[in-house]
């Protein structure tokens, strides 16, 4: 059974793993961006859990505007109560735990904490091969971004609620 729960700094080391697993050694976050956002997002770090091994993550902070900055890599605040688009700076699931449904499992439950806390959607970048995944899961793309986030290209893709209807009715916790 998997379980979805708020980070904790002792998952540290297995984050570390599944970041590495997922992303290039210039797109990864460094251990110390991670404890920073334990730190200042805890309420918006959620990790798959299955039987006690962390499996997978989504991570972002509370941003006011409609698209991701390079700077959020570097520095977060503690999120607002209310309001702003949530960023995602990490969806990661771990190599062995792949192609589960573990991504939307997180993505879902992060799609509640934007209804319930009353954001105004979901934003992201991704690189080109992950679009159609997002749109999957009601993205919309919304072309290049300016990042410059490693070097690489990436895409703008925004979720904004009631574009999907079946995660309101849904009892993810």
């Amino acid at each position: 059974m998997i379980t979805l729960r708020n980070v904790r700094e002792s998952d540290i080391e297995r984050l570390l793993i599944i970041e590495n697993e997922g992303f290039t050694k210039e797109e990864a976050a460094t251990k110390e961006a991670l404890l920073e956002r334990i730190a200042l997002i805890q309420d918006t770090f959620i990790v798959a859990e299955k039987e006690g091994k962390v499996i997978g993550y989504v991570n972002g902070p509370i941003i006011p505007s409609l698209y991701i900055t390079d700077d959020l890599f570097e520095c977060i605040q503690q999120n607002p109560h209310t309001g702003g688009f949530q960023s995602i700076l990490g969806l990661a699931v771990a190599k062995d735990a792949r192609n589960e449904g573990i991504a939307k499992l997180l993505m879902d439950k992060l799609k509640k904490l934007v209804i319930e806390n009353k954001r105004e959607g979901i934003t992201l970048t991704c690189k080109e091969e992950l679009i159609s995944f997002y749109k999957k899961l009601g993205f919309k793309n919304h072309g290049l971004s300016e990042s410059q986030h490693a070097g690489t290209a990436w895409y703008n893709l925004i979720y904004t609620y009631g574009e999907d209807s079946e995660i309101e009715n849904s009892n993810i916790d």
